[in-house]
């Protein structure tokens, strides 16, 4: 069991070329897990985590609900916006400039073989680290995700995932709302959860801007301690 993960800060970068990369990295776990089952070899298999930034982009679930983005073609352009139906789960979300957006690549294997688990020590993260900043973030049952004031009028989230695997290999992962235009929230029924709030943690601050630079190293360090992983920085070119 291959414990270590490869980290990688890839910046601010499309979507749809970081997307091609997920599915390289997928696709290069897979082959090799295929290859061991094959040849009755026992090559470690390698772990990817992808931080990144994209510019202002929709993506939509294969079960998601295209009806869920209320925008038009001509008023995404307008927007700056692109749109992407992608091989995750659940239904649309956004992503955009001030949010980190973090891309588990596991052979899960390697850990644990439990998606519910995963998806859970994936929300503990967010959890852990918005405890860093005072605020006590839960999950909503039946509702994939980070929430703030779970069970009021005010339920509102301030972090969506959504992930794809096969043969116990993972890839897509969660969206957190750090310093997020929260207008770009309503073009859609974000997760087609209808009248509930979206939030950030600057907005939970009350500060202008909380660097993103402060909040990945906590993130990691909550992953690394929950998955029991260790973390190796690769430099992205």
């Amino acid at each position: 069991m291959n414990k270590k993960v490869e980290v990688q800060d890839l910046g601010n970068r499309d979507y749809k070329e970081v997307w091609d990369y997920q599915e390289q990295l997928f696709k290069e776990i897979l082959d090799l897990k295929i290859k061991n089952r094959r040849e009755e070899t026992d090559l470690a298999t390698p772990n990817h985590f992808l931080f990144v930034e994209h510019p202002h982009v929709y993506t939509l679930g294969k079960s998601g609900d295209i009806s869920n983005l209320l925008v038009s073609e001509e008023q995404l352009q307008a927007k700056n916006a692109t749109f992407y139906k992608i091989n995750r789960g659940g239904d649309i979300t956004y992503h955009g400039p001030g949010q980190i957006v973090g891309y588990p690549i596991l052979d899960l294997e390697n850990f644990f073989t439990d998606i519910h688990k995963y998806l859970r020590l994936l929300e503990e993260t967010i959890i852990l680290t918005l405890a860093e900043y005072g605020l006590k973030a839960e999950r909503s049952e039946g509702e994939t995700g980070v929430w703030l004031d779970v069970g009021t009028p005010f339920a509102r989230k301030i972090c969506a995932m959504g992930v794809r695997a096969s043969r116990w290999v993972t890839m897509h992962g969660f969206a957190f709302n750090v310093n997020a235009n929260l207008g770009y929230f309503d073009n859609i029924v974000p997760c087609g959860i209808k009248e509930k709030a979206v939030t950030s943690l600057n907005v939970e601050l009350g500060r202008s801007e909380v660097p993103l630079d402060e909040v990945k190293p906590k993130l990691l360090k909550h992953f690394s301690d929950l998955f029991e992983a260790e973390l190796v920085e690769k430099v992205s070119v």
